[in-house]
C-alpha cells in the first residue's frame, strides 16, 4: 500500500502518477450522494430521531395544555433542528462525492478522495486477499476489501471509505457505488487473474429488501458476491 497527500498536479485525475507501460484503467467511479448519504452519514436514522423527537415534543405539549403559540415555537424549532442537521448531511455528502474518485487498474486499486485532506491510497493486488460486496439496493453496494495482515493503515483517515466498526483491522470499501455488481465482478477478474484462480460464474442474490429470490451465493476471485445488507458506518 502506497499513498500520497497531494493531488493538485494529478497527470491523470484520481490517479498520483501517470501509469506504467503494461497498466491500463478498467474502471472509475465515485459514491453516489444519496447512497452515501444513508449509508455512510445515516441520515434516514438522523431524520427518525427528529421525527420522533418532535412527535414527542407534540404529545407533550398537548398533554401539558400547552398554547397554540408555545406549541408552534417547540415543535417548530425542533423540526429546524432537524432540517439543518439534515442539510449539513447532505452537503458533506456531496463533498464526498466530489472529492472522491475511486480507480481500478489490471494492477491494483486507487483511491483518492479528501474533503479537508486530499489523500490517495494504493493497495496492489498481491495485498487484497478477499473482498465482500455489501448491497444497499439493486444497484447500489460497496466493495469491501480485506488485506494482508501485516498491511498498516488508519480507519480513521480511511473513513468513509472503509467498512464500519473495524477498527482494530481496516477494510477500505469502494463505498457505495453504482453498478456494484459489474464492479465486483471486473475486479474478480483481475483479482483472478493476478492470483492465477480461474474465476467462478457470478451468482448474486437481491438485496435484503426485496422479495426476490435467486440461488445461493458464490465466492468470485475472493469476493463474495452475495445477499448482505450495509451494516457499515
Amino acid at each position: 500500500m502506497t499513498q500520497h497527500d497531494d493531488f493538485h498536479k494529478e497527470p491523470i485525475p484520481g490517479l498520483p502518477a501517470h501509469l506504467p507501460e503494461g497498466e491500463n484503467i478498467l474502471w472509475q467511479g465515485k459514491p453516489e450522494r444519496t447512497a452515501i448519504l444513508r449509508d455512510a452519514l445515516h441520515s434516514h436514522k438522523i431524520g427518525i430521531y427528529f421525527f420522533v423527537l418532535t412527535a414527542w415534543k407534540l404529545a407533550s405539549g398537548i398533554s401539558d395544555r400547552k398554547t397554540l403559540s408555545e406549541l408552534a415555537f417547540s415543535v417548530g424549532g425542533t423540526v429546524l433542528l432537524g432540517a439543518l442537521a439534515l442539510l449539513i448531511l447532505f452537503g458533506i455528502a456531496a463533498m464526498i462525492e466530489r472529492t472522491t474518485i475511486y480507480t481500478i487498474t489490471n494492477k491494483r486499486v486507487v483511491m483518492r478522495f479528501g474533503i479537508a485532506l486530499p489523500i490517495t491510497f494504493q493497495f496492489p493486488f498481491s495485498q487484497i486477499t478477499s473482498a465482500d460486496v455489501k448491497r444497499l439496493d439493486d444497484t447500489k453496494g460497496s466493495v469491501v476489501f480485506s488485506l494482508k495482515e501485516h498491511t498498516k493503515i488508519s480507519w480513521l483517515v480511511l473513513w468513509p471509505h472503509v467498512r464500519g466498526w473495524k477498527v482494530a483491522k481496516p477494510q477500505p470499501s469502494l463505498r457505495a457505488i453504482a453498478d456494484v455488481e459489474a464492479v465486483a465482478t471486473l475486479l474478480a477478474t483481475e483479482l483472478s487473474a493476478a492470483h492465477k484462480q480461474a474465476p467462478k460464474n457470478v451468482v448474486s442474490s437481491a438485496p435484503d429488501q426485496t422479495k426476490t429470490k435467486r440461488p445461493a451465493t458464490t465466492s468470485v476471485g475472493g469476493i463474495n458476491m452475495g445477499r448482505a445488507n450495509a451494516k457499515t458506518a
